[in-house]
């Protein structure tokens, strides 16, 4: 005969800690979808300055990419090197986001990580809001097409993307390993033996 009031409250114990979200110690399918969301973004972005480093498009030249892109004429265009630096952090930002979705897994778990997808987001936000704020109210004096560009996509993008990654690190904070199963008490009919399973 099987101790139900043990094999109830070991059960009821791991599902409670499944159901938990914000701890940690599995990601929903919302923050999968954040995650891959964001990690997308990242990665387009990523693909586009690696594209920069070599050529304008898809534009059509350096002199329009440096108005459109970055807002300054083309012979404060950024070298290839630092075009190539921004390339890889986007990249790094974009695996950052999808190891911090796996807060069940050692890599998910570790602080690095944590830490970088709170400024992976922290940074996405300044310069989100910064572009609005900037382009906005005219401060740098760009090129028309430029604050264009950054009112409608530049920043809004930013924005959307620092919200993803925060709401990836916000719902997977506190991730631990998945519990151990829960004990199971059997006691024979006589009640002279037991055995412990589970552990």
């Amino acid at each position: 005969m099987d101790t139900e009031t043990g094999t109830a409250r070991g059960s009821g114990a791991d599902a409670g800690t499944e159901h938990r979200v914000g701890g940690g110690t599995g990601a929903t399918a919302s923050v999968r979808t954040a995650a891959v969301v964001a990690a997308g973004g990242l990665a387009a972005a990523a693909a586009l300055h690696a594209v920069w480093t070599r050529s304008p498009w898809p534009l059509s030249s350096p002199a329009e990419l440096a108005e459109v892109v970055v807002g300054t004429g083309e012979e404060a265009l950024p070298s290839a090197a630092a075009t190539a630096a921004v390339a890889g952090l986007l990249t790094a930002a974009a695996g950052l986001v999808l190891a911090g979705a796996r807060p069940d897994s050692a890599l998910g778990r570790a602080r690095l990580v944590r830490a970088g997808l709170w400024t992976v987001s922290g940074v996405l936000a300044a310069r989100g809001l910064g572009g609005l704020l900037v382009s906005g109210l005219d401060l740098q004096q760009a090129p028309a097409r430029y604050t264009a560009m950054d009112l409608r996509l530049y920043s809004p993008l930013c924005l959307g993307l620092s919200s993803l990654t925060g709401y990836v690190a916000a719902r997977t904070r506190g991730g631990r390993r998945s519990p151990k199963a829960p004990l199971r008490v059997e006691t024979g009919q006589g009640g002279g033996g037991r055995r412990d399973e589970g552990r």
